[in-house]
């Protein structure tokens, strides 16, 4: 299912090959989490700003419409339409954030939705069969998130009940895609590893999860309140044990220079909510550095939020007509800024791809670290 095209010390060219098409990798995933991108974009426009990989959340489908209405309409690719492949978190992260709702135990999380205060059950069971309803191309394992830092022996009691969770949801999402009726028998199912900041801790659990010969591999709990330093630390310790013959995905990461470091350390897979959120803020990610639409500077400046780009709102608009759009409460004014972010990170990978098949990766990182950085 993976191939690994190229390398340049640890950064890898590969691609990764699902039913529901192949993934050029490395690659961001643009985060759709109740089946669209806030802001007013329709799968149609992910397919015009080069979205490969849409991901979808388990816990925010699951209290709203109901993973079985899903289900009645074919799965998540025909209620969307969307035809390329699609990821969907387990809702671990999700029970992380309910943290003063929740009461976690051996066989699940019991807690409480955050829309009416429903009291709901969640183990690697019910998550499995949740993300079977919505029929993915990628489920993610039930796992717990714990925050940064925490003890370290809660953190590796945690560790170890994760572990014992991964193997549960193995279990029951082969039963299912072995089931008469299935959607999509043929859903992945990757392990996420877990630790904390302790290197020993996600050394070991890494080394554990790996047994398991799983399609894809996760590093979970980061940017969770660790710094970059930490984060970076944790992923140098486990990237020389994860498999090399299979995607490598860091979770809910990042900023485009997030993304340039973790693919100099060997990621594959990246995905964060960071391009949209900040976009419908009027905060651009351009290739001098991040602008704020908001500023009174823009408000006769006739310029496209990027020179030369390529996206939607750049080839139409310019930042005078965007920023008062924003300013008026105009909900175009957030599609145009989302449809550019969107674009601008899924043409950074593209950058990235290219510049790995060139073998000159350390050049560009170097060259574009420096700019994505800066604040105008």
């Amino acid at each position: 299912m993976f191939t690994l095209l190229t390398k340049e010390n640890r950064a890898r060219r590969g691609q990764f090959e699902t039913v529901h098409g192949t993934v050029q990798t490395p690659v961001f995933m643009n985060v759709a989490t109740a089946a669209a991108i806030k802001g007013g974009v329709a799968s149609e426009d992910l397919e015009r700003v080069r979205c490969q990989v849409a991901l979808c959340n388990t816990y925010h489908l699951h209290v709203r419409p109901g993973d079985e209405v899903v289900r009645d309409m074919g799965g998540l690719h025909p209620f969307m339409d969307w035809n390329g492949p699609i990821l969907t978190d387990s809702g671990g992260f999700q029970v992380f954030s309910l943290a003063q709702l929740r009461s976690i135990k051996e066989e699940g999380v019991y807690f409480q939705s955050h829309i009416d205060g429903k009291r709901i059950f969640m183990g690697p069971e019910e998550s499995m069969q949740i993300q079977s309803n919505l029929a993915s191309t990628i489920a993610m394992a039930f796992d717990e998130c714990v925050e940064n830092p925490s003890p370290y022996d809660y953190t590796k009691k945690s560790t170890e009940r994760t572990t014992r969770w991964l193997y549960r949801c193995k279990e029951k999402l082969d039963k299912l895609n072995a089931k008469e009726g299935t959607h999509n028998p043929h859903q992945m199912l990757f392990g996420i590893n877990q630790g904390g900041i302790y290197e020993d801790l996600r050394i070991s659990h890494m080394q554990e999860i790996a047994k398991l010969d799983l399609p894809g591999y996760a590093i979970g709990g980061l940017a969770v309140g660790e710094s970059h330093e930490d984060m970076y630390r944790i992923i140098d310790a486990v990237e020389p044990h994860m498999p090399a013959d299979r995607p490598r995905y860091l979770m809910g990461v990042g900023t485009p220079a997030n993304i340039l470091e973790g693919v100099r350390r060997g990621i594959d897979f990246f995905d964060c909510v960071m391009p949209s959120r900040n976009a419908r803020h009027g905060y651009m990610f351009t290739n001098q550095g991040i602008i704020n639409l908001n500023n009174a500077k823009y408000m006769r400046d006739p310029a496209p939020i990027e020179e030369g780009c390529e996206c939607p709102a750049c080839r139409r608009y310019s930042r005078a007509y965007i920023r008062h759009l924003l300013k008026a409460g105009e909900m175009l004014g957030m599609r145009l800024c989302v449809l550019h972010n969107l674009y601008f990170y899924n043409h950074l990978m593209e950058e990235i791809r290219e510049s790995l098949d060139e073998g000159r990766y350390e050049a560009f990182f170097a060259e574009k670290i420096q700019n994505v950085t800066r604040r105008l």
